[in-house]
């Protein structure tokens, strides 16, 4: 429609055809066609039958007979399952129709879920994935779409049915994103175990020599530490790893051409994350080998600033990612330096390390709610020499009532990572006395948590990473 509408006063058309890349990709590997597994209560803190229930009741009271649901993270999150179709992304690719007397069509290559009869139960109705655009255009009444996720395919389809399409956006998005407490306690479960890994990690960078690794040696030391832990399913998206001018480039991936060694006095910035049926992780930590520029320092301090004042913000309920991104840019704003990237992005559970509907954005007005979980991530890139981010996962959670508070309702966010930030990257006289003290009552938390999963040597290294700045 955009196109359409840009394309009005010109003499060009648009016009659909079959996938011109499929007619010329001779050599497609075939669909993946992995075995999806059932996500248990036990994590989804709500049976699939509930949420069912649960959603066919908005679409009832929103006038709705139907909603087209064709993100596989949505259907995944609705269902209660989790399958191996895309690298890093534990989805099964799918369409899926929820009614609103509760029940749900899929339309799916049945060899990927013909294991989950007794867990899909009553209710659950299973097509062909070729079936999928000829059951739209049986469809009547108001059908809710996506206009952002829907396929055009598929857009045609309802505009050849007799339904109205009602285009008020995913229907699963926000509950999907409001975490449930179950699921809240699985995440802290999930970034506890990925806090200890990357400690360990940590622990043995630090006590490399500056000239001998390289940069895809330490993402081998990293996965190699994160997958010592059994529950990791997987990585939860490419490890980057960047050093010196590589990081300068805010999504950097490693390879043989671009890999580089790790010269003395260098940032690295390692950004990574774990796949855990308890939750999706997602960190950042800059630190180097040997002493920096007072210039890096300048810089990393700044950053750190920015992310705390944003880890401390107590906000009211219909603030938006625009509302509140500024807060971690204000520092460097006043050094006339910025970042060109949003600050956070929302997390899913066991799902999609980039998920919305929430964003920590000057471009996100979405409304953070209470469950939403969303990254901190500032940073600083000087092309050519050095790259700075630090980043912790948020969680939305209801704050305390003030006493004299004339704000109805207020939040405020709850870390979920819990890894030393290196201190000798800080230039402490930057940093006032509320951030000090957040920072050592973080690296208190920090030594509390994980001390007792660490080897003599790496405990060691923690005391020293979290004694007071």
């Amino acid at each position: 429609e955009q196109y359409k509408r840009s394309m009005a006063n010109t003499d060009i058309t648009l016009q659909a055809t079959q996938n011109l890349v499929d007619i010329i990709w001779k050599d497609q590997p075939s669909a993946p066609t992995k075995k999806s597994f059932p996500y248990e209560t036990e994590f989804a803190g709500a049976t699939q039958s509930s949420k069912r229930k649960t959603l066919a009741k908005e679409l009832k009271i929103n006038g709705n007979s139907a909603a087209v649901i064709t993100l596989p993270e949505g259907i995944a999150w609705l269902l209660n399952i989790r399958g191996g179709d895309v690298e890093h992304l534990p989805i099964v690719q799918a369409f899926s129709i929820l009614h609103s007397n509760n029940e749900v069509d899929i339309f799916v290559d049945k060899r990927k879920v013909e294991n989950l009869k007794e867990h899909f139960g009553n209710g659950i109705n299973l097509y062909n994935e070729n079936d999928f655009l000829s059951q739209l255009t049986r469809l009547t009444g108001s059908i809710c779409i996506d206009k952002s996720s829907l396929p055009f395919a598929a857009y045609e389809s309802l505009l050849a049915s007799k339904a109205t399409l009602d285009p008020r956006g995913d229907i699963t998005a926000l509950p999907k994103a409001c975490k449930n407490e179950t699921e809240l306690s699985r995440a802290r479960d999930a970034h506890l175990i990925d806090a200890i890994a990357m400690c360990k990690f940590l622990c043995w960078l630090n006590s490399q020599s500056a000239g001998i690794l390289t940069e895809i040696d330490i993402v081998i030391e990293l996965e190699s530490c994160r997958s010592a832990n059994p529950e990791l399913h997987d990585i939860s998206f490419e490890t980057i790893c960047a050093s010196g001018p590589n990081a300068a480039l805010p999504h950097y991936r490693v390879n043989n051409d671009s890999n580089r060694t790790i010269k003395n006095g260098e940032v690295i910035l390692i950004d990574s994350g774990g796949q855990y049926k308890s939750g999706t992780t997602d960190i950042t930590r800059t630190t180097a080998l040997g002493q920096v520029s007072s210039e890096i320092k300048q810089a990393f301090t700044l950053v750190l600033k920015g992310m705390i004042s944003i880890s401390k913000l107590r906000f009211p309920k219909g603030m938006a990612g625009c509302d509140l991104d500024a807060f971690a840019r204000v520092f460097l704003w006043s050094e006339g330096l910025d970042f060109a990237h949003g600050t956070g992005h929302g997390v899913g559970q066991f799902l999609s390390v980039h998920e919305g509907p929430q964003r920590l954005s000057r471009t996100s007005n979405v409304p953070f709610e209470a469950g939403m979980i969303i990254s901190n991530e500032p940073g600083f890139y000087k092309e050519g020499h050095f790259g700075i981010r630090i980043e912790n996962l948020l969680t939305v959670t209801k704050a305390p009532k003030l006493e004299h508070s004339v704000v109805a309702e207020m939040f405020i966010f709850e870390t979920l990572n819990f890894v030393p930030i290196d201190k000798s990257l800080i230039e402490k006289d930057l940093m006032s006395t509320d951030e000090i003290v957040w920072l050592n009552e973080y690296h208190s938390q920090c030594r509390e948590k994980i001390r007792a999963h660490l080897d003599e040597n790496e405990r060691i290294w923690l005391d020293h990473a979290t004694n007071k700045l």
